[in-house]
């Protein structure tokens, strides 16, 4: 019996061989074959742009990498012959990158929430230039988000953001989030810390996490803790004293343009308040508050711009809250009190006493 099943499955590989599919001896041929070409440093190809292709790989370019146990034909399943006559098609990496695989990736939706993404979107429509999985990840040293090496990390990610959005990347290398980040401070917010990962929207979506009404909100993910904006020495009240003032209000209420953190700090060049180029900076603030307010002075920058009305330290604004919040109460009591008189006075008439 045994012997009928060692047949049967020598058949069946032999089957298999017969069909063109890959072994792994077949595997490590193709590796060899690959590298004939690809294993010449100088291989690359220029595109029509201009731009030069590197096609330089070889059995060390996967070494470390996440797909170190992969061979060329895992990906590039689409090379049936080499030389190859027709040139291969982009990889697909949902071919394994799905949830419910059986290939050991990681087991996520990541790649429906591209496809709704703006760069998914853009690739839908036809855009060649729109970013795939590659393009941000890297195509065979490809290592995990934590891994300092990837092009995804917390250091990286803006640099890879960068090559397609180079105008961006310019005024947030040099903000108060690129400059901090760029020390190694990882609390600092990078391009996805704000914008999200795989689903990232345009900012004109409801969806996006810096659309108008939600940009408060995705701020004060680091604003609002005072563990992290303690560390820095800087104030965690801006988020209630905005949430609590007329913009926060407005905001609250559904209002896209009234003024968020963005409308008054700036988006991608979010400077600290004593750089002479920050929005917020006393010299400027009469430029930025104009964008609203027409006929804006130099007063408009005289004190404090988050108030805390519930600190003394916010001086006559305390004292005149204060004063106002006993004077409703005070006012409450006597109309109780001048209610329940006449209801009383209109109840004794009413007996004839």
């Amino acid at each position: 019996m045994r012997g009928k099943f060692l047949a049967a499955g020598i058949f069946i590989a032999l089957g298999v061989v017969a069909q063109g599919f890959w072994t792994p001896a077949d595997a490590k041929v193709s590796l060899e074959k690959c590298t004939i070409c690809h294993g010449k440093p100088e291989f690359r190809k220029i595109l029509v742009d201009g731009k030069i292709r590197d096609l330089f790989a070889t059995e060390d370019s996967l070494k470390g990498s996440v797909h170190e146990k992969k061979t060329c034909v895992d990906c590039h399943f689409d090379v049936s012959e080499i030389p190859h006559r027709q040139r291969p098609k982009r990889v697909t990496c949902t071919h394994c990158h799905y949830k419910g695989n059986a290939e050991g990736a990681p087991q996520s939706d990541a790649y429906l929430e591209y496809f709704g993404s703006v760069h998914g979107k853009a690739i839908a429509k036809g855009n060649t230039k729109a970013p795939l999985c590659q393009d941000c990840h890297g195509s065979h040293a490809i290592f995990k988000v934590k891994d300092p090496g990837s092009h995804v990390s917390r250091l990286s990610v803006a640099e890879t953001c960068g090559r397609c959005h180079i105008e961006i990347y310019a005024q947030y290398k040099t903000s108060i989030h690129g400059v901090a980040l760029a020390r190694g401070i990882t609390e600092a917010p990078a391009c996805t810390g704000c914008h999200g990962e795989h689903k990232i929207y345009d900012h004109k979506d409801p969806k996006s996490s810096v659309y108008a009404t939600h940009v408060a909100e995705q701020c004060s993910t680091c604003h609002a803790s005072v563990l992290i904006m303690s560390k820095f020495g800087i104030e965690a009240e801006q988020v209630a004293t905005y949430q609590n003032s007329f913009h926060g209000v407005a905001s609250g209420f559904g209002s896209r343009t009234v003024a968020n953190c963005a409308s008054c700090h700036g988006i991608h060049d979010i400077r600290p308040p004593e750089d002479p180029l920050s929005m917020v900076n006393p010299k400027n603030v009469p430029t930025t508050c104009g964008k609203c307010h027409p006929g804006a002075n130099p007063n408009f920058a005289l004190g404090k711009m988050h108030v805390d009305s519930h600190s003394k330290e916010s001086g006559i604004i305390y004292y005149t809250a204060l004063f106002f919040k006993y004077l409703t109460i005070g006012t409450m009591l006597a109309l109780i009190a001048h209610i329940f008189l006449d209801m009383y006075g209109r109840t004794r008439r009413l007996r004839g006493e």
